[in-house]
């Protein structure tokens, strides 16, 4: 297999053409002794990747805890677990199709449902709710507008199609996004502890049988594809991107979950990035074998294909199961029932190499440690100074502007804030009928856990802006309001998947950014006991363009999901009625740097982020928690962007009700009304539980304000000390609120 010499130079010098460095290619020649063919050397690139092997952002993770008596499966299977009770378990993952659908927005957010979904039933759950979480440049640009549509089209085509609900997610506009938009997709899963699988592949003799749809040629080197800057030229990788099929995908996972549940598979897998080669490979490392394949079995829906197509491949809806010994007959014949191709293509050996055999030659014999041991990088992260100048900026000459009232009508339409009716009204989020809890309704989804009294809830949250000015307590009050969120309908937060998007982490900037923020979400998750299963790291989220190198704001995005005991003890965010008390959990605050508010009316992304304090965080989870599930309270909403006005507003405008608000504050009044602090929710009481209210939040030591009441038909808002006061009409609320993303999706 060793080339003539005289191609040698040549494939060291194509290394860069399969994702490797020139140092890499000679520590591949060092680790086999030899100089490797091409299949080998893309083989490598491809595993090598940094969407395969993480590369860059594998140390980084010993910062994060791991482990927890609610933990049934962590890192390094196709998806985490959680323990929920009463022998159920929700198997939840995070995954990004950033790259292709900048280049193909409907295929590649297609493609991307498609992908995380599997993960999930390849671990024996039934996939039963899906939250997307978007990022886009100027909504006013052509091209924002064609990315915004395909992107939405693409989820609920597949989602829809497939029969698993959207439930839930976030989308953020900044022109940071402009032509590198992040589409990150998270899905759940129900099982019974019994039937959680694993991807290994059993013992020495086990074979290898591929099921789903025919091998093609879409999707080639989309691994390495997504570990490169995007540029004026990506337009030329769209082969890089998959097609899907949600029809075969929802046969393929009927078939895995018979299969999985009448116990004649050692191991499932999902082919995705590096298709079959990963896939593979990365079963036999968790067993510590080898496997010899045939790669003239592979079923292939084109023809003329060769070795580097068929490894590399990353066609949609394919799997791989090895069946338990003795077994094999009774896993084809239900495979059969399905109509599905099933193909035996190999068998797992003794000898710890990945080996492909092609018409009869030997085509690849590498040890499976070295493709699945990627070198691991510690660089030196170093904070870009202009970043530095405005977190350290001095804001007090900033101006308050005259009328309040037509700055948070400004906030309510921006898109970021504006209502997402537009986009999730395209989704099907009541298919299974198990969402409770439907997307804009409440700060997190909830769906009922059938033949019990439980719920399961789900959120997804980040804020770049303030990532972007302080990556460590940025990236930590993602954690935190991602907490907030499931506390606001009733759940126990229970762990995180993420999402870690960010730029060329060959820039000290970047890898600062990366290594601040990753030390921040460990932290955060410590403190709030919700330990990391698992996640995505999608690097190299830049485009290149005239020389120009426009990075995206980093966005480390927090998929949690918690447990609601008793689903009947929840709440909404909707004002339920005019009469009700409004309660503050947590402080006003004082700061208007970081915010939403200061970079739409100012147009400044300055200041200090607001600090986070994660124990006062666990005292407002728990003080929400115990209300709602005392029956005190059905109304609960975070503040975030726009801060507490534009959260009394949100609740105002869902319950199509007013209120009357004062806040007895020193602070500046649009610090006080649109400040971004951390660690508050707002609470609505009926009157007569407003004592016990008060009662339970000062024995739980939750510092609280009571705030006014709801009624009459306007949002009122006054800070008496500075004699200012806002009214704004529900009518006019709700017309800058629900307007702007119809204009978008039109």
């Amino acid at each position: 297999m060793t080339p003539a010499t005289s191609a040698l130079p040549s494939l060291r010098e194509r290394a860069a053409t399969f994702g490797l460095s020139d140092s890499e290619y000679d520590l591949l020649v060092q680790r086999i002794g030899r100089h490797p063919n091409a299949l080998e050397a893309a083989i490598v690139g491809a595993m090598w990747s940094e969407h395969c092997g993480y590369k860059n952002s594998r140390p980084l993770f010993k910062a994060f805890p791991t482990e927890g008596p609610q933990v049934l499966q962590g890192p390094g299977e196709n998806a985490g677990v959680v323990d929920i009770g009463d022998g159920w378990g929700v198997a939840f993952k995070m995954e990004s199709h950033n790259h292709p659908s900048a280049v193909e927005p409907v295929q590649g957010a297609a493609t991307g449902v498609g992908g995380i979904l599997r993960d999930i039933f390849a671990m024996g759950a039934r996939p039963f709710a899906v939250l997307d979480s978007l990022r886009f440049g100027d909504p006013a640009s052509p091209r924002t507008r064609f990315l915004v549509n395909g992107v939405v089209e693409g989820i609920s085509h597949y989602g829809n199609a497939i029969g698993v609900p959207t439930v839930g997610g976030e989308v953020t506009f900044h022109p940071s996004y402009q032509e590198n938009p992040l589409v990150n997709v998270m899905a759940l899963g129900l099982l019974r502890h019994e039937d959680l699988a694993k991807g290994t592949m059993g013992e020495v003799g086990n074979v290898i049988v591929y099921v789903g749809s025919k091998t093609g040629r879409d999707g080639l080197g989309g691994a390495v594809f997504a570990s490169a800057d995007l540029s004026d030229a990506s337009q030329a990788d769209r082969p890089a991107v998959q097609v899907g099929d949600p029809f075969m995908e929802k046969l393929l996972l009927e078939a895995t979950l018979e299969a999985i549940q009448a116990g004649v598979v050692a191991g499932v897998q999902d082919m995705g990035a590096a298709g079959l080669v990963s896939s593979t490979c990365e079963m036999a490392y968790r067993a510590g074998l080898g496997i010899t394949m045939n790669l003239d079995d592979v079923p292939t829906r084109e023809s003329g294909m060769v070795p580097m197509e068929l490894c590399l491949s990353e066609s949609q809806e394919r799997m791989i199961l090895v069946p338990v010994p003795g077994r094999e007959q009774e896993l084809y014949d239900l495979l059969e029932k399905w109509e599905l191709d099933v193909v035996n293509i190999g068998q797992v050996e003794e000898h710890h190499n990945y080996r492909l055999l092609w018409k009869g030659e030997v085509v690849c014999d590498l040890p499976v440690d070295l493709l699945n041991e990627a070198p691991k990088y510690t660089r030196q992260g170093v904070e870009s100074p202009e970043i530095k100048a405005a977190r350290e900026r001095d804001l007090s000459g900033i101006a308050v502007p005259d009328d309040l009232g037509a700055v948070l009508l400004q906030l309510l339409s921006h898109p970021t804030i504006a209502s997402k009716r537009p986009i999730f009204e395209r989704y099907d989020h009541q298919v299974m009928t198990n969402t409770v809890v439907v997307p804009g309704a409440a700060d997190a989804a909830v769906l009922r856990v059938r033949g019990s009294g439980m719920g399961v809830a789900a959120t997804s949250d980040c804020n770049p802006r303030f990532v972007q000015l302080d990556p460590y307590v940025g990236a930590a009050a993602a954690v935190a309001e991602a907490a907030r969120n499931l506390a606001c309908v009733g759940a126990t937060p229970l762990a995180i998947t993420d999402n870690l998007n960010f730029g060329n982490p060959y820039r000290p900037e970047v890898y600062y950014q990366l290594e601040q923020a990753v030390q921040g979400i460990g932290d955060a998750c410590r403190a709030l006991n919700t330990p990391v299963t698992g996640g995505n790291v999608s690097l190299y989220n830049q485009y290149v363009e005239a020389g120009r190198t426009v990075a995206i704001h980093p966005t480390p995005t927090i998929g949690m999901v918690g447990v609601l005991p008793d689903i009947e003890q929840r709440a909404t965010l909707a004002l339920k009625g005019e009469g009700q008390v409004l309660y503050l959990l947590g402080e006003v605050g004082d700061s208007i740097g970081a915010s939403q508010y200061l970079e739409t009316v100012h147009g400044l992304e300055a200041g200090q982020v607001p600090p986070l304090d994660l124990g006062l965080e666990q005292r407002v989870i728990d003080g929400a928690l115990q209300l709602i599930r005392a029956g005190l309270t059905t109304t609960a909403h975070d503040c975030a962007e726009g801060g507490l006005a534009v959260a009394l507003s949100e609740m105002a405008i869902a319950g199509n009700v007013g209120l009357t608000v004062e806040l007895s504050t020193d602070a500046r009044p649009d610090a006080a009304l649109f400040g971004e602090a951390h660690s508050r929710i707002v609470l609505a009481v009926d009157a007569g539980k407003a004592a016990r209210v008060e009662a339970e939040l000062a024995h739980l030591q939750v510092p609280f304000a009571r705030l006014g009441q709801s009624g009459g038909e306007n949002v009122t808002i006054s800070l008496p000390r500075q004699r200012v006061e806002l009214s704004v009409t529900l009518s006019e609320l709700r017309a800058a609120y629900e307007e702007p993303l119809r204009a978008v999706l039109a």
